[in-house]
């Protein structure tokens, strides 16, 4: 379920969609709902810090629910309390500042997101390091880092490259 279809929401359930997932999208404002119907698997106008409301779509059934609410901090606070009661496993909440992220993991969010820093870093990373496609940090010390090859490792084998030796690196998948 996606509470919130804002932009960053919006985004969220249309790709769960196109990932096979099935995804509930709900948002208070009916032009959202309607946008977004053909791309999901449900969309229903509603306020998400009904909690009556909540209970009607039998929340606690889903796998997870993103809080999607970015303009309001009361209500998307609200709405991860009341999807925690509910019973929602997987809470994972969008937040738009440092208190606000504060405030949500204290009543129980079990991840807190900030979109537009996260994308800002992998701009920043991108410009820096135009080979790396992708990268997730794991720890201070591991990465797992999508790389396109260089030029000076083609066709030459992973033995002769070397690449734990001279880079630091494991290879861990060739595509």
């Amino acid at each position: 379920i996606v509470l919130g279809l804002g932009r960053f929401g919006a985004s969220v359930a249309v790709h769960l969609s196109q990932m096979g997932h099935e995804v509930l999208a709900v948002d208070a404002d009916e032009e959202l709902v309607n946008t977004l119907a053909p791309h999901v698997t449900q969309a229903i106008q509603a306020d998400a810090t009904d909690e009556a409301a909540l209970a009607e779509m039998d929340i606690a059934s889903f796998d997870a629910a993103v809080v999607a609410i970015g303009t309001n901090s009361r209500d998307s606070i609200l709405v991860t309390v009341l999807c925690k009661e509910a019973g929602v496993p997987l809470v994972i909440a969008k937040a738009v500042d440092e208190l606000h992220a504060k405030v949500l993991r204290k009543v129980g969010a079990d991840r807190v997101v900030f979109p537009e820093q996260d994308m800002g870093q992998r701009v920043a990373r991108s410009l820096d390091a135009p080979n790396i496609l992708d990268l997730a940090e794991l720890s201070g010390d591991y990465r797992i880092a999508e790389l396109l090859t260089p030029d000076k490792w083609c066709g030459r084998t992973l033995l002769e490259i070397n690449v734990r030796r001279d880079y630091g690196l494991s290879v861990m998948g060739v595509k």
